[in-house]
C-alpha cells in the first residue's frame, strides 16, 4: 500500500511538472531567455527525478515503447557525438541541452502521463495558457503598445532589483502576447486551436466546459488573426479544412461541421474585407515576387551551406554563424534562423540529422494511421455518446499538422515553450497506440530498469551541474550588463563570468571590445589597453572561429599600436592579415566590408580605402554613415594628392 501511494504521488508530482513547464515557457517569451530556460530545465531534472522514484517503487512493471521512440532516442545520441565535435562548443551546449531536454520530456510523458484524464487536465491547462495570449495579443494589437509582459522579466526584476517586468516589443503593429515575435505566438496557437474545437464538437464534457472550449476557440483564431502571420494563417486554413472535412465523415457531426466552417469562413472574409491593415497584408503576399522574398534568398544560402556539409552540417545552432559566410548582398541583418526548419535541420546537423527526425515523423504518423480506428467510436455510438478520447487524439493530431505547415516559413520549433508542447503532446499522441496493439509495451526487467536508472541519474546530475554553472555566469552577465557600458567595472563583472564559463565566445568579445574603447580614447596606457584586447580577441578567436568581429576587432587594435608605436615594423601587414581572414568569414557584410576600409585609411592608402567603402555603401545605402564619411574623406585625400602632384612642376 505504501508503494502504491508513493507512485500515486510521484504520477501527481509529475503531471504538476510538466504542467508548470507547458505553462510557464509561453508565459515566459517562450523560454528562449537563459533564466527561462534554466528554470524549464530544472523543472524537467524534477520530472525525471520523480520518474526515477517511480521506476524502482515498485508499481510501473512495463513501459510504453512504440516505434517512433527509435528514431527519437537516435537522435538524442547523434546530438550527444555531434557536441563532441562541434566547433563552437558553447553553441553546441546550449543545443545539447535542448536536445535532451525535449527527448527526456517526450520519454517521461509517455510513460507516466498516458492515462486519459491526464490528457484532459493537460489539454484544458495550455488552452487556458493560449486564451491568456490571445488577449494580451488583442490588447497590443489594438493599443499598439510596445511592451511585452513576461514572466521571465519579473523574475529578473526580483533577483536583481530591476524595475521593468517587461520588455520592448520589435513588431508594434501586430500582437505577439508574450512572445517576442508574433509568429512564434501564432505558432503555439495554431497547435491548440485544432484541440479546442475539436473538444467542443466531439468531447465529452459539461455545457459550461463547452461554452468556454467554443470561445477559447474563437479567441486563438482571432489571436492568430491579429499577429498578423501569413504563414500562420495559411497552416491554420488548410488544418481547419481537414478538420471540418474529417467531421463531415460522420452523420451525426457532419451539419454541426458545415455550420462551424461556414461561419468561420464568413467571420474572417467580413473581419478582413473591414480592415486595410490584413488587406494590405494580404496583397504584399502575393505581390512580391519569390526573388524579392528576403526568406527565399535565406533558404537559396542555407541549401549552399548544407551542402558544403553534406552528411553532418555545420553544427547544432551553429546556422547563425555560418550564414555570414553564404550570406547575399541583400541580407545584411542577422536571420538568427532559416525560416525553415527542415532546411534549418539540413544546414545544422546535415542529411543524418533529417533522415533521423523524417523517420520520427513517419513512425509518428504511421501510429496514428494505425491507432485510428481503435480510438474513434463507430458512428452509431459517436451520435450518442461523445469521446474525449477521440477529441484528444484528432484535436493533438491536427495540432502537429498545422505548426509542422507553418514550419516550412518560420522556425517555430527553435523556441522551446513550442518545441516542448509538439513533444508533449507527440508523446501522448503515440501513446494512444497502446489501444490497437501490446506490442508497444515491454517488461520493465531488472536490466532494463537498471540501464532506465541510469540515464536518467545521467541526466539529473548533468542537467544539475550545468544548471548551476550557467546559472552562475548569468548572474554575472546580468550586472555586467547593469554597469556602466565599456566602463572597468563592467569588464570584472565580465572576466568573472568568463572565469566561470571560459567556453563564451560572447563573453570574450565584450571585454575586447571594451578594452578596445578605452585604449581609443588615449591615455598613457593605451597601448598596455589594445594588447589586453587583442588577447582577448584571439581568445574569442579559438572559442568561435567563425566569428569575423575577433578578427576585424584584432585589426584595429593592431593599426592603432602601429601609429602610436613607429619602432615596431610590419604591425599594418599583421592588422591586414587579420582584416582578410574577417572578410573570408563574412565577405558580403556591410560593417567587415567598412572595418578594412578604416583599416587602409589607417594606413595612408586612400584609394583602396575608397574603394572598401564604396563595397560597403553598396551593400548597406542607408544608416551607413560611418561609410559615407569615409569614403568622402578619402576622396578628398586623393583628390588633394592629385592637385599637389599636378601643381609641384609649376612651383
Amino acid at each position: 500500500m505504501t508503494q502504491e501511494r508513493i507512485d500515486r504521488w510521484c504520477e501527481r508530482g509529475i503531471l504538476a511538472l510538466v504542467l508548470g513547464i507547458l505553462c510557464f515557457g509561453p508565459l515566459a517569451n517562450g523560454a528562449v531567455g537563459t533564466l527561462e530556460f534554466l528554470i524549464v530545465q530544472m523543472l524537467t531534472v524534477g520530472v525525471l527525478g520523480l520518474w526515477l522514484v517511480r521506476v524502482w517503487c515498485g508499481a510501473q512493471r512495463q513501459f510504453l515503447w512504440p516505434l517512433v521512440c527509435w528514431p527519437i532516442l537516435g537522435f538524442a545520441i547523434y546530438a550527444i557525438v555531434r557536441y563532441c565535435t562541434a566547433d563552437i562548443e558553447y553553441v553546441s551546449r546550449w543545443e545539447l541541452l535542448r536536445v535532451l531536454v525535449y527527448t527526456a520530456l517526450f520519454f517521461a510523458v509517455l510513460n507516466n502521463l498516458h492515462r486519459q484524464e491526464n490528457f484532459r487536465i493537460v489539454a484544458y491547462a495550455v488552452i487556458c495558457v493560449a486564451v491568456v495570449l490571445t488577449f494580451v495579443a488583442a490588447w497590443q494589437f489594438l493599443s499598439r503598445s510596445d511592451k511585452v509582459p513576461s514572466l521571465g522579466a519579473v523574475l529578473e526584476s526580483w533577483l536583481f532589483s530591476h524595475k521593468n517586468w517587461y520588455i520592448d516589443r520589435i513588431y508594434i503593429s501586430r500582437g505577439s502576447g508574450t512572445y517576442v515575435n508574433p509568429n512564434h505566438m501564432a505558432g503555439f496557437l495554431e497547435m491548440l486551436l485544432p484541440l479546442a474545437l475539436v473538444y467542443t464538437m466531439v468531447g465529452r464534457a459539461k455545457v459550461v466546459t463547452k461554452v468556454f472550449l467554443g470561445y477559447a476557440a474563437l479567441a486563438m483564431l482571432a489571436g492568430i488573426g491579429v499577429s498578423v502571420s501569413r504563414g500562420s494563417w495559411i497552416a491554420t486554413t488548410v488544418v481547419l479544412l481537414v478538420l471540418f472535412a474529417i467531421l463531415s465523415i460522420y452523420r451525426a457531426q457532419r451539419l454541426p461541421a458545415l455550420i462551424m466552417m461556414f461561419a468561420l469562413v464568413m467571420g474572417c472574409t467580413f473581419f478582413i474585407a473591414k480592415t486595410e491593415y490584413f488587406q494590405r497584408r494580404f496583397r504584399e503576399t502575393f505581390s512580391k515576387g519569390l526573388e524579392q522574398d528576403t526568406r527565399v534568398q535565406v533558404w537559396d544560402s542555407t541549401l549552399q551551406m548544407w551542402q558544403d556539409h553534406f552528411w553532418i552540417g555545420v553544427g547544432p545552432g551553429h546556422f547563425d554563424f555560418r550564414f555570414r559566410e553564404y550570406r547575399p548582398e541583400a541580407i545584411q541583418l542577422r536571420p538568427d534562423r532559416a525560416h525553415n526548419e527542415f532546411l534549418n535541420l539540413l544546414a545544422d546537423w546535415g542529411v543524418i540529422g533529417t533522415v533521423l527526425v523524417c523517420a520520427a515523423l513517419m513512425c509518428l504518423f504511421a501510429g496514428v494511421v494505425r491507432a485510428w480506428k481503435h480510438v474513434r467510436r463507430p458512428e452509431n455510438e459517436l451520435a450518442d455518446n461523445h469521446s474525449n478520447r477521440f477529441a484528444f487524439f484528432l484535436g493533438t493530431f491536427l495540432g502537429l499538422l498545422a505548426v509542422l505547415a507553418h514550419s516550412l516559413v518560420d522556425f517555430n520549433m527553435q523556441i522551446p515553450a513550442n518545441a516542448i508542447l509538439v513533444f508533449c503532446l507527440a508523446a501522448m499522441l503515440s501513446s494512444q497506440l497502446r489501444y490497437a496493439t501490446d506490442r508497444i509495451w515491454i517488461q520493465a526487467s531488472l536490466t532494463l530498469k537498471a540501464v532506465l536508472s541510469l540515464a536518467l541519474l545521467a541526466f539529473v546530475i548533468y542537467g544539475c551541474g550545468q544548471g548551476i554553472r550557467l546559472a552562475r555566469e548569468y548572474r554575472w552577465l546580468t550586472l555586467a550588463e547593469a554597469e556602466a557600458w565599456r566602463s572597468m567595472a563592467q569588464i570584472g563583472a565580465y572576466e568573472k563570468a568568463f572565469a566561470i564559463e571560459p567556453q563564451n565566445f560572447e563573453t570574450t568579445c565584450d571585454i575586447a571590445e571594451a578594452f578596445q574603447t578605452h585604449s581609443a580614447q588615449g591615455g598613457e596606457d593605451n597601448a598596455i589597453l589594445a594588447t589586453n584586447a587583442i588577447t582577448w580577441f584571439e581568445r574569442g578567436m579559438v572559442l568561435n572561429p567563425h566569428d569575423a568581429r575577433n578578427y576585424a576587432g584584432a585589426g584595429w587594435c593592431w593599426d592603432w599600436l602601429a601609429l602610436r608605436q613607429d619602432e615596431l615594423a610590419g604591425l599594418h601587414e599583421v592588422a591586414e592579415r587579420n582584416y582578410m581572414k574577417a572578410e573570408a568569414l563574412d565577405p558580403k557584410g556591410y560593417w567587415t566590408i567598412r572595418d578594412i576600409g578604416y583599416h587602409f585609411v589607417q594606413s595612408g592608402n586612400y584609394a583602396a580605402a575608397r574603394t572598401w567603402y564604396e563595397r560597403s555603401l553598396k551593400l548597406q545605402r542607408h544608416e551607413n554613415v560611418n561609410s559615407e564619411f569615409y569614403y568622402n574623406f578619402s576622396s578628398e585625400k586623393l583628390a588633394e594628392a592629385a592637385t599637389n602632384q599636378f601643381l609641384l612642376p609649376i612651383r
